[in-house]
């Protein structure tokens, strides 16, 4: 069998992994799939890499592979146990890779102490990794270690026992000075502890503006002053000429204490001794230095981290390490330096002060985390670190002249590692992007509800659009202050207060409705409801688009807008879509909300809308009309209907893709097609749009789908309208309004160019 070069090439080109969840393979399944996989087309690639070496990266998963290693050492607080028993360590941590950042991992437990051997043996294996993150190994040596490595080798390499809890701590050192208003260069650090952790956070420190002559660096024996002998030299960089003997000592006045040491070595009189709004980080796992309680109950003032996840500000190298190397590997950096690992505390300290989602606030049972004392830095379930850190560690290898390669753009970067991590927002990113070029003013009919506040602050924050909020003042000011949301400067109307507006509206609504049975008072009584109000803002021009739907049946819902604003010129009925955002792919059913049993011609109307709602999103629609029958193989009124709705279809609209009547599972498999209906226009043309027969059928299907078909439901998208008005799902998650407020306003756009 003859293997052409360019095939083998392509056979063994690294394509970027999937979501996690799923195991990434080539395709195996043939004798010509064997010979690409091994001999004799995988001399292909080998041959392309030695001539040029580079090409490594291009070929093979090297770009994405992370060894973690360790010699055994120093594991957690169990000291040095020896590599084997540290495996399930480097397994963890491994673990943990893979799940926050989408990166493999290869861990190796090394049996060798001697440092000049360990050194060799780890930079051996630089044409194997992309990345060499180094784990629990004791100090001094891990400096020795990581120093000599990072010079020999040309791959990112970083000890994380050091520099992630420097940089996890150092993010929340400076969220917590800039709540008690003090600045870094004038406080006075305490630290407990002298290894890896310790120097390393103190170093960070002195990066971040802490003075050297204001940090006291304690051990078992005391503080560690210059008169000591046998200093190494490390420690030497922190000895003090101060006569300060004993941490009780070094403590009395201090502004921060940093402890990485061991549990139950601080007392509450050492904490009252410390200055005014100390900061206490002790970090000692799985016992901090001073429990929590006897710390928060020590002084009011305080300001209290932990390593622990059950207690408030959790300094955890995991909302790190992931995205550090995440970034260092998608630009091939060369190592981790100085700049990217402030710039990583930086992008952390900021996160913290963002408002915080609610699947964020879910996850920890937890109903309004805001910045504040008890939240410093973010939760490691939170799933912006990736976007968040990745980015700016990667701009600042880039900045800072260690990265092989650029990134050009940054969007097209977050939906990358959003995938990564199994969060695929492709469809919904392009839409909001779209969005945020041209933010429109979006009415929100229910703003006294919590969710849609919060939607609202994520849609300013992130310049989506801007907000106008219908409802009681008060109660939304209450509702502001109690989620620590920044809403202030918002628009909030009250539409029974503004009486000229109600007089006004209602005189509109009159002149459009007298004729339909409405009389002037009925007009005006309607006006103070605030999908009447919301609508009519929206028809006058004082707001773009209508959000409304959250907690009211979308009946009643959706009535005042028709009366309101009307649908499109040519358009008789609107119908309603939901999009299906699959591993597959998006789905769009149509109709689901609003037609309950249309005749044929109303479902022809339906697909015409619903081609228009598809490509609205970029994506071209493939028609499927369903029944529960196959191209007439069952009798009855609904095969009759859409085999009709599809022949009259399919003569108003040649250039579209359209098939039917058939069943589900048909339109989507287009094996059985070609088996059993060689005809059907949907063979190589994969169905992405179906269109129901009724609207119990549609709706029925989609939350079934939902629910049970691991995608996620984007709408209901209203179709039709003469403008942008979007009635959402009755209870909708915050995630969801966002959503639908981003077709909002690309809706609103769209209709302001017409």
């Amino acid at each position: 069998m003859k293997i052409r070069k360019e095939d083998a090439l392509n056979y063994h080109e690294f394509k970027k992994p999937g979501k996690i969840e799923v195991v990434p393979t080539k395709p195996l399944s043939s004798q010509l799939d064997l010979a690409l996989a091994y001999s004799p087309g995988v001399a292909e690639p080998c041959t392309a890499i030695q001539q040029s070496p580079e090409k490594v990266y291009k070929y093979t998963a090297k770009g994405n592979l992370v060894a973690v290693i360790s010699n055994g050492t120093a594991v957690l607080g169990l000291g040095n146990i020896g590599p084997a028993a540290s495996k399930p360590v480097m397994e963890g941590k491994g673990v943990l890779f893979k799940k926050f950042a989408g990166i493999d991992v290869f861990d190796l437990e090394i049996d060798e102490n001697d440092p000049e051997r360990l050194i060799q043996t780890i930079r051996s294996l630089e044409p194997t990794f992309g990345g060499i993150n180094l784990e629990d190994i004791k100090a001094p040596e891990c400096f020795i270690i990581e120093k000599k490595l990072k010079e020999l080798m040309n791959i990112p390499v970083m000890h994380d026992d050091q520099h992630g809890t420097a940089i996890i701590s150092g993010a929340a050192l400076l969220n917590a000075l800039e709540m008690i208003q003090k600045k870094i260069e004038n406080i006075k650090l305490v630290v407990s502890g002298a290894g890896a952790a310790a120097v390393s956070c103190a170093r960070f420190y002195i990066g971040l503006g802490v003075k050297y002559e204001n940090v006291v660096m304690c051990d078992i024996d005391g503080v560690i002053r210059k008169d000591r002998e046998g200093l190494s030299d490390i420690h030497r960089l922190f000895a003090t000429e101060r006569d300060l003997h004993t941490i009780t000592e070094a403590m009395k006045g201090a502004d921060v204490f940093l402890g990485l040491s061991a549990g139950n070595i601080i007392n509450q009189d050492q904490i009252r001794s410390m200055a005014k709004n100390p900061i206490v980080f002790a970090l000692a796992n799985p016992t901090p230095e001073i429990s929590y309680e006897l710390a928060m109950a020590a002084r009011e003032d305080i300001i209290m981290a932990t390593g622990r996840s059950d207690y408030p500000n959790q300094v955890n190298n995991v909302i790190g390490f992931p995205y550090i190397f995440r970034g260092a590997l998608d630009v091939r950096a060369t190592g981790i330096n100085e700049e990217m690992k402030l710039t990583a505390a930086l992008a952390i300290a900021d996160l913290a002060k963002q408002h915080v989602p609610d699947i964020v606030n879910k996850a920890y049972g937890e109903t309004k985390l805001a910045f504040g004392k008890t939240y410093l830095i973010p939760k490691p379930l939170d799933p912006r670190l990736i976007t968040t850190i990745a980015p700016a560690v990667a701009k600042a290898a880039m900045k800072s002249g260690v990265a092989k390669t650029h990134i050009e753009d940054w969007d097209a970067y977050e939906l990358d590692l959003q995938e990564r991590i199994g969060i695929d927002q492709r469809l919904m990113s392009r839409v909001v992007t779209r969005a945020k070029k041209d933010p429109k003013r979006v009415v929100f009919a229910e703003a006294d509800n919590p969710k849609i506040l919060k939607a609202a602050q994520i849609m300013r924050d992130e310049k989506i659009g801007i907000p106008i909020l219908l409802g009681n003042k008060q109660k939304i000011k209450k509702l502001i202050a109690a989620n620590s949301l920044d809403l202030e400067d918002v628009t909030v109307i009250d539409p029974s207060e503004n009486k000229s507006k109600l007089k006004q509206y209602g005189q509109l609504l009159y002149d459009k409705r007298k004729r339909k049975g409405m009389t002037l008072y009925e007009a005006k009584k309607l006006m103070k409801e605030r999908n009447y109000f919301g609508a009519m803002m929206v028809e006058v021009g004082e707001g773009d688009a209508l959000i409304s739907g959250l907690t009211k049946d979308y009946p009643r819902t959706i009535l005042p807008s028709l009366q309101v604003i009307g649908v499109k010129n040519g358009v008789d009925k609107v119908a309603g879509m939901y999009i299906m955002n699959s591993d597959k792919g998006p789905l769009f059913f149509a109709d689901t909300t609003v037609n309950e049993n249309p005749t044929a011609d109303e479902l022809v109307e339906i697909i015409s809308l619903t081609a228009n709602g598809v490509r609205f999103f970029d994506i071209e629609p493939t028609i499927a009309i369903l029944s529960y029958s196959n191209f007439g193989s069952a009798k009855g009124k609904v095969p009759i209907k859409t085999a009709l709705a599809t022949a009259k279809a399919k003569a108003q609209f040649p250039d579209l893709v359209i098939e039917g009547e058939m069943q589900a599972n048909v339109a989507l498999d287009e094996g059985i097609q070609k088996e059993n209906y060689p005809f059907s226009s949907l063979i190589n043309h994969k169905a992405n749009t179906l269109i129901f027969p009724d609207l119990a059928s549609g709706n029925i299907a989609y939350k079934l789908v939902a629910e049970i078909g691991n995608s996620e439901a984007i709408g209901p998208i209203l179709l039709g309208m003469n403008k942008s008005v979007h009635i959402l799902q009755l209870g909708s998650s915050v995630r969801e309004i966002v959503n639908m407020v981003a077709i909002a306003v690309v809706d609103a756009q769209t209709t302001a160019g017409e």
